[in-house]
């Protein structure tokens, strides 16, 4: 199995391509501040989740999880800043809140269920 096929890599690169396009309604002003802090950290977490996912022992790829949990925390508290400072819509970041709060879910199971 790829990493492509897992559902957790899937949900995150779905969450970094929204990232994307709600950073692009940001002003440009934003762009080396809100936007470019909210995207690394998107693609950070599917990132992680691929690089892990080829690792040679399971407790690699457990701290690699890890990582991405931190990365997805990481764009939770920017997305949270950047909709309380009102970079744009207020509407628009509450599905992408929710997301990665479902995201953490899932990530902090999938860690417990390698665990065990």
């Amino acid at each position: 199995m790829s990493y492509r096929e897992q559902f957790i890599w899937k949900r995150s690169v779905e969450l970094a391509v929204n990232c994307y396009e709600l950073t692009q309604k940001f002003p440009q002003s934003e762009l080396y501040g809100l936007t470019s802090q909210i995207r690394r950290s998107a693609v950070s977490v599917a990132s992680n989740i691929a690089e892990g996912y080829g690792r040679k022992s399971k407790s690699e790829y457990i701290q690699f999880l890890h990582i991405a949990l931190g990365s997805l925390r990481e764009l939770d508290t920017q997305l949270i800043i950047a909709q309380q400072v009102k970079l744009t819509d207020q509407q628009l970041f509450n599905p992408l809140i929710q997301s990665a709060k479902e995201m953490q879910k899932i990530m902090v199971t999938s860690i417990n269920k390698l665990k065990h």
